[in-house]
C-alpha cells in the first residue's frame, strides 16, 4: 500500500508523467535554434554548391549531436548548475575563462550574421531598409528576453519551432527525383576538394557548437527552479527514471527536428538551386533565387522562415553567452530573474544582443562573418566536449549518475569527430 501511495505522489509530483507534449522543452528548442539563418546559409550554400552529396552529413551528426546534448543535459539536471558553474567548480578558472570568452566572440558574430540575414529576408519580403529591420528585430529579441516571464517565453520559443516546417513544405512545391536522393545517401560522391571539405566542416561546425550544449544545460536548471517540487536528481534520485526518461525523449525529437530541417533544407537548393547552377553566398540570396525557380509560394515560405528561425535562434546564442559567463563569474543567473536581481547576467544578453546589431553597421562581409564564427565554434568545441564528457563521466561530479555505456562512447566520438573537423578548417580551399 505504501508503494502504490508513494509511486501517486511521485507521479503527481512529477509533470513528465502527464503527457509526453509537455516533456518536450529544452531539447526541442536547442535542436530547433541550431537552423538559425547562419546555419540555413551553410545548408543552402552545401545543396546549391554540391547538390545531394552532402546530405549524407546530416545521417551521421544526428547521433552524434544527440549524444553531446543529452550529456550536457543530463549535466544540468542531476547537478543543478549548469555547465560553466560545474566547470568553475572542478577545472582550473583560465580553462573556462578562454572558453567563455571564445564563446561570447563566436556568439555575438553570429547573432550579427542571423541579424543581418534576418534583416536582409524582411526586405525581399516588405521592401524598406535592411538596417530599420535589423534595429527592431534586434530590440524585439531584447525586450522578449528581459522582460517576458520565462514560464511565457519558454512557451513562446516552444512553438515558434513550427516555423521550420516551412522548410519541410518547400520541397512539396517543387519536383525532386527521390531515386536520386536515395542513391546519394547510399553511395555519396565525396570529392577530396578544399571546397568540398570546407563545405563538410562548415556543416557540422553549424551543427555541433558550445552555445546549445551550454543552453540545453541551462534551460534543465531553469525547468528546476520553475517547479520547486523538483530538485537536482544526486538530491532527488527517486526521480531520475522519469526526468532521464524525458530528457531523452526531448532531446532525440529536438536533433531530429534539427536534423530533418536540415535535410530539406540542402535538399531544396539541390534540386532548384543546383539544378539551375545558382551560386548562393547568404540565406537571402536563397530565398530571392528560388522566386523564378520555385515560384512565390516557395520564396515565402523561406524568407519567412528566416525571419522565424532567427527569432528563436537570437534568444538562445545571447542567452547561451549569459549563462557561461554568470556561472564563470559567480553572477546569479535566471530567465526566470526579474532584472535587478540578476543586473550583470542580463547585461551580457543586451551586449550580445547590441553588439550583434551594431556589427552589422560595418557592413561586414556575412560570408566573412559565418566562416570567422565557425571557426571560432569549431576550436572552441573540442576542449569544450573534452571537458563536459570528463565531467559528465566522473562519479565525483555526477555520483551514481555518471555516464556510461553508447552515451560515454558516443560523446567521445563526437568530441573526436569535431576534433577532425577543426583541423579540416585550416585545409587548403
Amino acid at each position: 500500500m505504501k508503494k502504490k501511495q508513494l509511486r501517486s505522489a511521485r507521479t503527481a509530483d512529477d509533470p513528465v508523467e502527464r503527457s509526453w507534449v509537455k516533456r518536450l522543452g529544452p531539447g526541442l528548442i536547442t535542436g530547433a535554434a541550431d537552423d538559425d539563418p547562419s546555419g540555413i546559409a551553410t545548408y543552402s550554400q552545401a545543396g546549391a554548391q554540391f547538390g545531394f552529396n552532402l546530405l549524407w552529413t546530416l545521417i551521421i551528426t544526428y547521433p552524434l549531436m544527440t549524444a553531446i546534448q543529452l550529456v550536457s543535459a543530463r549535466v544540468g539536471r542531476v547537478t543543478g548548475r549548469g555547465l560553466a558553474t560545474n566547470l568553475r567548480r572542478h577545472y582550473p578558472a583560465p580553462l573556462l575563462y578562454v572558453a567563455v570568452l571564445l564563446l561570447l566572440i563566436a556568439n555575438t558574430i553570429n547573432i550579427a550574421a542571423d541579424l543581418a540575414a534576418m534583416g536582409a529576408a524582411a526586405k525581399l519580403v516588405l521592401g524598406g531598409p535592411v538596417q530599420l529591420y535589423v534595429v527592431l528585430l534586434g530590440t524585439f529579441s531584447l525586450l522578449l528576453q528581459v522582460f517576458v516571464p520565462y514560464g511565457h517565453y519558454a512557451r513562446f520559443l516552444k512553438w515558434l519551432t513550427l516555423v521550420l516546417f516551412s522548410y519541410v513544405a518547400v520541397v512539396f512545391v517543387v519536383p525532386v527525383d527521390w531515386k536520386a536522393v536515395s542513391l546519394s545517401l547510399m553511395m555519396p560522391h565525396i570529392t577530396w576538394s578544399g571546397a568540398y571539405l570546407t563545405t563538410v566542416v562548415a556543416v557540422l561546425g553549424t551543427t555541433i557548437s558550445p552555445y546549445l550544449f551550454f543552453w540545453q544545460a541551462s534551460q534543465e536548471v531553469e525547468e528546476l527552479r520553475s517547479q520547486p517540487a523538483q530538485k537536482a536528481l544526486l538530491r532527488a534520485p527517486l526521480h531520475a527514471t522519469a526526468q532521464l526518461k524525458r530528457i531523452n525523449l526531448d532531446t532525440w525529437i529536438g536533433m531530429a527536428v534539427s536534423s530533418i530541417v536540415a535535410f530539406f533544407i540542402i535538399l531544396t537548393t539541390a534540386v532548384t538551386l543546383h539544378a539551375h547552377h545558382v551560386d548562393v553566398k547568404t540565406s537571402a540570396d536563397a530565398a530571392s533565387a528560388l522566386k523564378p525557380i520555385a515560384g512565390d509560394f516557395a520564396f515565402a515560405l523561406f524568407s519567412l522562415g528566416i525571419i522565424g528561425t532567427g527569432l528563436l535562434a537570437l534568444p538562445v546564442l545571447a542567452g547561451s553567452a549569459a549563462y557561461a559567463t554568470a556561472g564563470a563569474m559567480k553572477w546569479r543567473n535566471s530567465l526566470a530573474l526579474q532584472v535587478n536581481l540578476a543586473k550583470p547576467f542580463y547585461a551580457v544578453i543586451a551586449v550580445a544582443i547590441i553588439g550583434g546589431v551594431l556589427l552589422t553597421f560595418a557592413h561586414f562581409d556575412p560570408i566573412k562573418a559565418l566562416y570567422w564564427s565557425a571557426v571560432v565554434n569549431g576550436l572552441a568545441a573540442v576542449p569544450i566536449m573534452a571537458l563536459v564528457m570528463l565531467m559528465a563521466s566522473s562519479g565525483r561530479v555526477m555520483g551514481k549518475f555518471a555516464v556510461t555505456g553508447w552515451l560515454r562512447w558516443g560523446g567521445w566520438i563526437a568530441t573526436a569527430f569535431m576534433g577532425v573537423a577543426a583541423l579540416g578548417m585550416f585545409w587548403p580551399a
